[in-house]
């Protein structure tokens, strides 16, 4: 959320310019004239005596609302947008405007609003950014005002921040290099942080770094809002980065920062992990997410660990993050770690990462490359499986139908309860449907995507697929770090919240067969993964606030609820009666 300086011309005080004749005095009807309001003010729930003492009396319309009055006329008008990117703008100005009641309509259509809010429809806004753009909802910090970082955090108003996303807008989800028009992913991550795991959201921060563009439509786009520069080198990027880390830990000491959608991801991550309480999300949230569904998957293929065997199609810094993260689950059940890198198989788009392939491998793929093809050299993803007989196949390629009907049939036929994971956003780019899996395999695939699908219904059964979802886990790992303050993110507290993601299934979810739990239990499953991230954290003694060390599970679940915001308060008005949208009862399955 934009501080209180920065969203509305209401909220600035003093007087407009006395020119009488420039059309400018008009702003002066605004909400305040004598005193400076905060967009929060202005809310129709608020009692009587709450708007007496905000002194907004007559600012407001007469009538208390309730809660379910104005989320039915929330869902009202968006159901009158004719378009999703018309929604995400009605919701953006919500969420500045009043944003309990942009997070009281969030928490309670989750599966139906996130959508809206990230992706997909987020990767529409971005590459819109520059040409909707309406006001500021973050800190847009240029390479030109380099040496002069810190005090340009001074703009920000907020007294503290706990959570920062940072991007530089060059790999935004599949669309690329989109420089400053990617500022939509870490205001929709910390629209996230803030309705699955309660961060206050005005300790929220989004950042885009502007270090350039190497898209050439921005560079010639005369509406483009960022530099018309082609992006600096990678060492003038990493010691603008180092200002940058600088500044936020002198003006905001502890605070997490989360790097997001770098188009490489290492560096920035390797230098900072040890240094300051950073971790990225591409990297480590998606590694715990897939993580968190294949520890399920896994159990309900009935096959031992030791002999499983998984295909990635899609060798970039995701897919070695998932994969790193699931053979350290394989080293953890004690099988050699010699072992447990020759479960994997990747693919790029040169075909199977090996050692004598004749090319040269970037340092991230090295890991997990083969030396054991005794000279053969696979060029497509259907001759790696033919080759290997995968027991899971996991995409991250962004590669949209990678995953044909041979290949699935043929995963179908390897085993009787086959692995298919296809893991690229936006849905345009999922290597396959769901629909797609379950009519190849006869409807035996344990299934998740990296985007919603909707459920498939066979001879009566509705089946749900699963989504690998990042917001599972790093609005818990944001949690747990900010609560625990603790020094680093360390691989073990982002491998812990995959296990705490994969033990908050319900008994009838894994009856259900699911490896993700219900969406609509996403604060329940925060309190759950950011309980073990706090866990450990303290083994590894990186907790500053020892006070938790001294609760046990349940004490320590209590306090972390106690401490998530709640968008809710107790000034809402007198119940409202059955409420209709389009003479139908409120509510998101109209839209």
């Amino acid at each position: 959320m934009a501080p209180p300086s920065m969203t509305t011309p209401f909220l600035r005080s003093g007087t407009p310019s006395q020119n009488e004749d420039n059309h400018v005095s008009s702003a002066v009807h605004s909400a305040a004239h004598s005193r400076s309001h905060s967009p929060t003010d202005f809310d129709t729930s608020y009692n009587e005596d709450l708007r007496a003492q905000l002194k907004v009396r007559g600012l407001l319309p007469p009538h208390v609302e309730s809660y379910e009055l104005q989320k039915a006329r929330c869902l009202e008008q968006i159901a009158q947008k004719s378009n999703p990117i018309d929604k995400y703008m009605y919701l953006s100005n919500l969420r500045n405007t009043n944003v309990n009641l942009f997070y009281r309509l969030l928490m309670d259509n989750m599966k139906e609003i996130t959508p809206l809010v990230y992706t997909p429809v987020v990767g529409e806004a971005c590459v819109k950014w520059s040409h909707i753009y309406t006001q500021p909802e973050g800190l847009y910090l240029s390479y030109a005002d380099r040496g002069n970082l810190r005090g340009i955090l001074d703009n920000w108003t907020a007294d503290k921040v706990d959570i920062a996303v940072v991007t530089d807008g060059s790999r935004i989800l599949g669309l690329g290099d989109l420089g400053v028009n990617g500022m939509g992913i870490p205001v929709g991550k910390l629209a996230l942080y803030v309705g699955c795991a309660g961060i206050q959201p005005d300790r929220t921060l989004p950042i885009t770094i502007d270090v350039g563009t190497e898209n050439a439509a921005n560079l010639k786009d005369p509406l483009y809002l960022g530099a018309k520069m082609h992006r600096v080198s990678e060492a003038e990027q990493l010691e603008f980065l180092d200002e940058m880390m600088i500044a936020l830990n002198d003006k905001w000491p502890g605070l997490v920062v989360q790097f997001e959608d770098f188009k490489n991801p290492f560096p920035s991550l390797e230098r900072y992990r040890n240094t300051y309480t950073c971790f990225n999300d591409d990297i480590q949230g998606t590694g715990a997410v897939v993580l968190g569904g294949t520890i399920n998957a896994l159990k309900r293929t009935d096959i031992p660990f030791k002999d499983q065997k998984l295909v990635f199609f899609g060798a970039g810094s995701a897919a070695v993050g998932v994969a790193k993260q699931i053979c350290e689950l394989f080293i953890k059940s004690g099988i050699p770690e010699s072992d447990a890198r020759k479960m994997f198989w990747l693919v790029d788009s040169k075909g199977m990462v090996t050692n004598d392939r004749g090319d040269t491998l970037q340092e991230h793929k090295v890991y997990f490359s083969r030396d054991d093809n005794n000279g053969q050299q696979f060029k497509s993803l259907e001759e790696v499986v033919d080759f290997v007989k995968p027991t899971a196949l996991m995409g991250l390629s962004t590669i949209g139908g990678a995953f044909t009907e041979s290949i699935i049939r043929k995963m179908a036929s390897y085993n009787e309860k086959p692995i298919i994971f296809p893991l690229s956003n936006p849905s345009s780019k999922s290597e396959c449907t769901y629909e797609q899996a379950m009519q190849w395999t006869n409807n035996k695939v344990i299934f998740a995507s990296g985007s919603p699908f909707p459920e498939f219904e066979v001879d009566g059964r509705v089946y749900t697929p699963g989504q690998g979802n990042n917001m599972y886990v790093f609005p818990g790992i944001g949690l747990g770090t900010v609560l625990c303050e603790a020094v680093h993110v360390t691989q073990e507290m982002v491998y812990a919240s995959a296990v705490g993601l994969a033990d908050s299934l319900t008994d009838e979810e894994r009856e259900k067969g699911w490896v993700y739990p219900n969406l609509d239990r996403i604060r329940s499953i925060s309190v759950t993964v950011a309980r073990s991230v706090i866990r450990a954290a303290q083994k590894e003694n990186l907790d500053k606030n020892k006070t938790l060390q001294w609760l046990n599970d349940m004490e320590l679940d209590n306090h972390i609820r106690s401490k998530m915001y709640n968008p809710a308060g107790d000034h809402s008005g007198a119940s409202s009666p059955t409420l209709e949208v389009n003479g139908n009862p409120a509510k998101l399955s109209n839209l």
